[in-house]
């Protein structure tokens, strides 16, 4: 009986172009210095005041509250932004109309523009008094300094994560396969559902993740249109200064090393949802 060999896994695969161990060495030194370091100094600040210190610090009302506003209010407007980053991403792949340029700028707007004067801006809108806020208001609906606001801010600040992630996507996809689908006689909502969508859901996914991992660290487009009423409408980062301006630096570190652990399991399932997803429609 002839034993195969298994072939052996290699720490990396063969290139043409040499330099692994320079580059390796270099990006594992940067993360090193800009992300480990810094994240691991952050925990050791925390341990400070020890595991029960930490666990009381969670269990606080007013941190627990501050904790479930950021994700919560983050999850609902990352689930939000997807859905209409998708659309937008698709209108401006796919049709061609008078100041789509302009349009496609704009969905820039929000990366390049400070996030204060993003928040002025918002809670100005949204404001009783504000354009849309007064209209609001006459449904009985307010907006700012409410959980409303915060989630408003956070969709505004997601949206260009949403749409960037999938429009490259979207531009591969040949309407030809779309056409084949139709000549088979699937019908629009078949081939929507079994053609289009399943390459692009890692890329939803993706957008889902830089959107409500980019809401949940979110300070400055926040607090203006927020209200900052503790137990209502205040966030964790907010939290976090107010701790750091008391001087209890423990506290504080404590507020943001359960952020980090929160923030990296979540990120961490939807990691593994998105590599499953590929795995599942074979696109690796």
């Amino acid at each position: 009986m002839v034993q195969t060999s298994r072939p052996k896994r290699r720490f990396r695969r063969p290139s043409v172009i040499p330099g692994f161990g320079l580059t390796f060495g270099y990006t594992l030194t940067c993360l090193s210095l800009v992300v480990l370091l810094p994240l691991a100094a952050l925990v050791a600040k925390a341990s400070g005041i020890g595991l029960t210190g930490i666990v009381e610090t969670a269990t606080d009302p007013r941190v627990a509250s501050a904790l479930r506003i950021s994700f919560g209010v983050s999850l609902v407007a990352a689930l939000t932004a997807s859905v209409f980053g998708f659309l937008v991403a698709w209108v401006l792949t796919r049709y061609r109309f008078p100041g789509r340029k302009l349009v496609d700028a704009v969905v820039d707007l929000p990366f390049a523009l400070p996030t204060a004067v993003a928040g002025i801006a918002l809670a100005s809108l949204y404001a009783p008094n504000g354009l849309v806020g007064a209209q609001l208001a006459r449904l009985g609906i307010q907006a700012a300094y409410t959980p409303v606001g915060i989630f408003i801010a956070m969709v505004f600040i997601g949206l260009p994560f949403a749409v960037r992630t999938v429009q490259p996507l979207i531009a591969e996809i040949d309407k030809e396969v779309e056409e084949a689908s139709a000549t088979l006689g699937a019908t629009r909502l078949t081939t929507l559902t079994k053609v289009v969508l399943p390459p692009l859901i890692p890329a939803v996914l993706t957008g889902f993740a830089m959107a409500f991992a980019r809401g949940v660290g979110e300070y400055g487009s926040i607090i203006f249109i927020a209200g900052n009423l503790p137990y209502v409408s205040e966030i964790a980062p907010l939290l976090i200064v107010i701790k750091l301006s008391e001087f209890d630096y423990g506290g504080a570190s404590a507020i943001a090393t359960i952020m980090l652990g929160i923030s990296f399991l979540t990120l961490l399932t939807i990691n593994l949802i998105q590599a499953w997803s590929r795995r599942r429609f074979g696109y690796v």
